[in-house]
């Protein structure tokens, strides 16, 4: 029995949990890379940490949020009632991360003259937080973004009055 079968039957995990979870991982992957890439540019070019994070956010969070919705949990309606909860998700990350990029963008500048390391060292930074935050966010949008919500039904259920015996 090869490992796959083993966490999916013997933990309990089915498989469209495991095809869930790389589908929200590739997705991260590409948000990732365009934010990261966004980020170090912006850094490298003297544009303060805060500012960085603020353009590296905006720039992998529509290619995110566009494809979890669509891809990862397939919602297909324009504009659902998904965006203020992921809103408010990726806006408490970038805060986060931008906290986080200016107290080592503080921390380095002090300490390190090369303007590579410096830049190294705060992108790394950038990618710790969202990396710390990875797990977390999979949950909140599993949870309470793209959960799936029963569809009302097309015919009112039957009302049941109690008997008197």
């Amino acid at each position: 029995m090869g490992i796959l079968t083993k966490v999916t039957s013997g933990s309990g995990l089915r498989r469209t949990r495991l095809l869930l979870w790389a589908k929200y991982s590739a997705a991260s992957v590409v948000a990732t890379v365009i934010s990261q890439a966004a980020f170090a540019l912006c850094y490298w070019f003297g544009t303060a940490a805060l500012v960085a994070s603020l353009v590296a956010w905006v720039t992998g969070t529509v290619p995110s949020y566009l494809i979890n919705r669509r891809w990862t949990w397939g919602h297909r309606n324009p504009g659902g009632r998904d965006l203020l909860p992921y809103a408010i998700i990726v806006v408490t990350s970038a805060i986060l991360a931008a906290i986080v990029t200016t107290v080592t963008d503080r921390l380095v500048q002090d300490r390190i003259d090369s303007h590579a390391w410096q830049t190294v060292l705060v992108s790394g930074s950038y990618l710790a937080t969202y990396g710390v935050l990875f797990i977390l966010k999979f949950v909140l949008f599993d949870r309470y973004v793209f959960a799936k919500r029963a569809e009302p039904s097309a015919e009112p259920a039957a009302e049941h009055t109690p008997v008197a015996t």
